[in-house]
């Protein structure tokens, strides 16, 4: 009888990765604590930076809501505008020459100024007035919890912020107050318009003058829509040639310059954004730490592996699968815990925003911290000596 002869074959690429990754989940479900602890430290990394994230997200917003919900391709602002508040004023010489200029659809004033809004008590509380003009209102209101747009049509009638209304006194329909000496009703109500600056209020821009006390022909900004087949960037530089003593900005040129104030030249650019980063580099560091500390207290289990023929590549293989189901499975109840708090904590003064991409972006960076883990734990693993599992 012939002696058996060794296996000299290795299987297949693909069958090695099946097994690896087979013992490898099955290695992370043989002690459980470990497991949910690893897991933890994804999750809390994913919560952690998605809230973070989500509040900056959400103040920015506040500060570019205005532009980013207008109906409008550019703006003309005065000389060196660089967020949402009026300079020196426009006129309406300036107005007609952007309506005449080729590839202009339609021109509009919007007149934008703080009234003061008399309570029932005898106080007051401050408004950041918008006068919008009919028929069209390209600047607002929207939102609308309350009421159609066309009710400003009617006298008095004024458009206010729907979270306000406590604050304003007891606000409801129909409710007369006195807005700078002058008495208007409340025909509508939006949701969530709050800017740093006092809420929005919105007004007919006649009514809006009236109040506020501006003369017909000045305006805080100047919106344009543009004529079909006309880029914003054609009809913007069109527009700065006619007006030189104006900025004129696309709708998303405008977005970004308020972005980069807010980051550059305001502390909520500077303390927030740094508190987003250190709480980003807080949950990377305890993702890494716990992926690390995993394969460190299962060294005698990896040297059973490797004492039975096991190469370093199929240690790599066998961490890699634990890294992408760490990852993975801890995205995925990271996120569902930070869309609950989201909606458990909305509210109109301030909500996290969890964009799609920011979804996109913790499943990768997740998998990527966790595969890094893995990484510097298998430089670890490539001098472990087979011979442990036996002393």
């Amino acid at each position: 009888m012939k002696a058996a002869q060794p296996i000299r074959t290795r299987p297949g690429f693909f069958r090695r990765w099946l097994t690896l990754g087979t013992i490898g989940v099955r290695m992370m479900f043989f002690d459980r604590l470990k497991l949910l602890g690893t897991l933890f430290g994804v999750v809390f990394a994913v919560v952690l930076g998605n809230f973070q994230v989500g509040t900056f997200l959400a103040l920015l917003f506040k500060n570019r809501m205005f532009v980013e919900n207008a109906v409008a391709d550019v703006w003309i602002t005065p000389p060196g505008t660089r967020q949402f508040q009026g300079g020196s004023p426009l006129n309406d010489a300036q107005l007609n020459r952007a309506r005449s200029t080729p590839g202009v659809a339609w021109a509009e004033p919007l007149v934008l100024q703080t009234a003061q809004l008399k309570l029932p008590n005898g106080g007051s509380e401050p408004v950041s007035l918008v006068g919008t003009r009919a028929p069209r209102f390209a600047g607002g209101p929207w939102n609308l919890v309350a009421g159609e747009t066309e009710a400003l049509l009617q006298p008095d009638a004024v458009f206010f912020e729907d979270s306000e209304r406590e604050k304003f006194g007891g606000l409801n329909l129909g409710s007369v107050r006195e807005l700078s000496g002058h008495h208007v009703r409340a025909v509508g109500f939006t949701w969530g318009l709050l800017p740093f600056a006092p809420a929005f209020a919105f007004a007919e821009q006649t009514l809006a003058r009236e109040i506020l006390k501006q003369p017909a022909g000045s305006h805080t900004f100047l919106m344009v829509g543009a004529a079909p087949g006309v880029s914003p960037v054609e009809l913007r530089e069109r527009l700065q040639r006619e007006l030189p003593d104006t900025r004129v900005m696309t709708r998303d040129e405008y977005l970004s310059e308020i972005l980069t104030y807010i980051l550059t030249a305001t502390q909520i650019g500077m303390s927030f954004g740094l508190s987003t980063f250190m709480g980003l580099l807080v949950g990377l560091i305890t993702v890494a730490l716990s992926m690390f500390s995993s394969v460190v207290d299962n060294m005698r289990q990896f040297g059973t592996i490797k004492a039975i023929g096991a190469t370093t590549g199929d240690l790599g293989r066998l961490l890699f699968v634990q890294a992408i189901v760490y990852g993975v499975v801890g995205s995925l109840v990271g996120l569902g815990l930070m869309a609950a708090m989201v909606q458990g904590i909305r509210n109109a003064q301030l909500t996290p925003i969890l964009p799609n991409l920011a979804v996109g972006i913790t499943f990768t960076l997740m998998i990527g911290v966790c595969l890094l883990a893995s990484v510097l734990a298998l430089v670890r693993l490539r001098k472990l000596e087979p011979a442990m599992v036996f002393r």
